[in-house]
């Protein structure tokens, strides 16, 4: 949950502890538990581990910091629009609690009076899963260089179709790990021809690996890992993603050098329905690949639209930008004219990758429409550009640019392989 701050120190004038100030194990320790721990504990993507006081006191100004500016909890969806199933938010007296803890000398309290630690699951979140696809062979990540995607096609041979119920991919070496997406391949897909199952393949040009197939469909994404993106899991509902009989899995993987040559085997594990649930839910996107983002812009706006030919509900939504990325929205544009904004993202933050999953499914029409809205901050004021001096286009790379809303939709299968979608029909995107 927490990032480090290099300037801020990490230890703390111990003043004259107060009768009533708060203490770790009686009052902070439970926040830990419902708010940061699944984060941070060895083996996950935070930087530090907070299941004890001795791990956590060296952090105290850092974690009182993150609380207090609400950069932590990593939650960054206005409050105004939506109600979602895993918002993460510190009450405003769970914020009071931490700082005043801190500002007391981060005491201990009594180890008596603290809360049964939590029974974290050990490797797979998702459970034991009922497949496992791994790297044939390790990748040799390089200390230093830039390091194109790379692709590998796993055959999972299934005889029938098989229904989805959780996944989740499990990187070897996140350190190097930028994103892993995990791609269902049908059986007679043309996409990547040419890879040979198991082998580490590189597609020539970013086209080729991306392209549509016939018929306008996009790939269709199973599950994916990211900095602050969690498994996947529709248990205790009707969804469930599908494995076509005879389909590969194709995992792209985003490796980044940090200096050390280090060899990483990813993983995806997969647990299936035992029958097939009812809805089916598909992941899809309304993305803008032609923009172009001028050298020194603040507030760059990029937008993109996808118009859905069929009566679904729409499950969940993510922003997906780069370290250029300043805000982003999503909206709807129904067949009658009226609009609603589902989700605003006021300041993006691509350290956290964050689906936002609906408290309540939006049942849309057919006709209705997708659109997005997204600006880019270009300018030397932002302290993550790579280089304020350059023009922006779509890329691969964390110094390029990308703008795709992300958008998951569930519907009842009927044999089509997703809904009829359409990037030009409807209403023009509005300009507010």
């Amino acid at each position: 949950m927490f990032r480090s701050f290099p300037l801020i120190s990490a230890t703390l004038a111990a003043p004259l502890l107060l009768v009533g100030n708060p203490t770790f194990h009686e009052d902070v320790e439970p926040i830990l538990q419902a708010h940061c721990q699944q984060c941070h504990r060895p083996g996950e993507a935070a930087p530090m581990s907070l299941l004890t006081y001795e791990e956590a006191r060296p952090w105290a100004r850092a974690i009182q910091e993150a609380v207090a500016l609400n950069r932590m909890p990593p939650w960054f969806a206005d409050s105004r629009y939506g109600e979602w199933t895993n918002e993460h938010v510190l009450t405003a007296d769970e914020k009071r609690t931490v700082v005043d803890w801190v500002e007391s000398g981060a005491a201990r309290g009594n180890p008596e009076a603290a809360p049964s630690p939590l029974a974290f699951v050990d490797g797979w979140n998702i459970g034991e899963p009922d497949l496992v696809l791994e790297l044939p062979e390790a990748y040799r990540v390089p200390a230093e260089g830039t390091i194109d995607y790379q692709y590998v096609v796993l055959p999972t041979d299934f005889k029938e179709d098989k229904w989805i119920k959780a996944a989740e991919v499990r990187p070897d070496k996140r350190e190097v790990v930028h994103h892993v997406l995990a791609y269902v391949r049908p059986k007679g897909s043309a996409w990547l021809e040419g890879a040979v199952p198991g082998k580490i393949f590189v597609p020539k040009g970013t086209r080729n690996a991306n392209r549509r197939e016939p018929g306008n469909r996009s790939r269709e994404i199973l599950v994916g890992f990211a900095p602050g993106r969690r498994p996947t899991s529709w248990a205790g509902t009707d969804y469930g993603k599908l494995l076509p009989a005879g389909a590969d899995i194709v995992l792209q993987m985003h490796y980044t050098a940090n200096g050390e040559e280090v060899l990483d085997r990813s993983r995806v594990g997969l647990t299936f329905w035992k029958e097939p649930p009812k809805k089916r839910v598909l992941t899809m996107m309304a993305a803008n690949g032609r923009f172009v983002i001028p050298p020194g812009a603040p507030s760059h706006p990029v937008r993109s639209r996808r118009v859905l030919d069929r009566e679904v509900e729409l499950v969940s939504l993510m922003p997906h930008m780069h370290l250029r990325g300043g805000d982003f929205r999503f909206a709807l544009r129904y067949p009658d004219g009226n609009s609603e904004v589902l989700l605003s993202v006021p300041k993006f933050d691509f350290d956290w990758q964050t689906y936002y999953y609906f408290k309540q499914p939006k049942l849309l029409p057919a006709g209705t429409a997708i659109e997005c809205l997204a600006h880019f901050d270009n300018s030397p004021n932002n302290p993550d550009n790579p280089d304020p001096t350059a023009e922006v286009r779509w890329g691969d790379q964390s110094w390029e640019e990308m703008m795709i809303g992300f958008f998951e939709v569930a519907f009842e299968p009927n044999g089509a392989d997703e809904p009829a979608v359409s990037q030009r029909k409807g209403p023009a995107a509005s300009d507010d």
